[in-house]
């Protein structure tokens, strides 16, 4: 079984993990010219997020000189997708069909396509379900 994906906790965290899937590893410098400097955040706080990743998991780190090279650790599809549900859990509860039906009402007024595309997937996932 697999271990539970942990999620970046806010904004900063997802930019910076963001950054790191952008360019593939990073060093802290990299990630405060990349997300820092733009949002006016120092310094010493991408460095502090940087941190807060690793020990969730979602970075790996190497020391190169006085710096470590960071590098996601998670792929993006998959904290992705455990955001996703994070998010979904919390919107349908408790009360799953009316929940639903906003969602639905929300997704149209966004695109009426997709609508569509949503059909086509749920029918996709049936027929896989079924092996067809």
């Amino acid at each position: 079984m697999s271990r539970p994906v942990r999620l970046p906790g806010g904004d900063l965290e997802y930019a910076v993990l963001h950054e790191v899937w952008t360019r593939g590893e990073a060093t802290t410098r990299e990630v405060y010219e990349g997300v820092g400097q733009p949002r006016g955040v120092v310094y010493t706080t991408i460095a502090k997020v940087l941190d807060r990743l690793y020990a969730k998991g979602l970075v790996t780190r190497e020391r190169a000189g006085k710096t470590f090279i960071y590098a996601a650790r998670r792929k993006r599809q998959v904290v992705e997708r455990a955001r996703l549900k994070e998010a979904l859990a919390r919107l349908l509860n408790p009360e799953v069909r009316p929940a639903m039906a906003n969602l639905v009402d929300a997704m149209e007024s966004l695109d009426p396509e997709l609508l569509d595309e949503l059909a086509r997937q749920v029918e996709a996932r049936r027929r896989s379900r079924r092996g067809s």
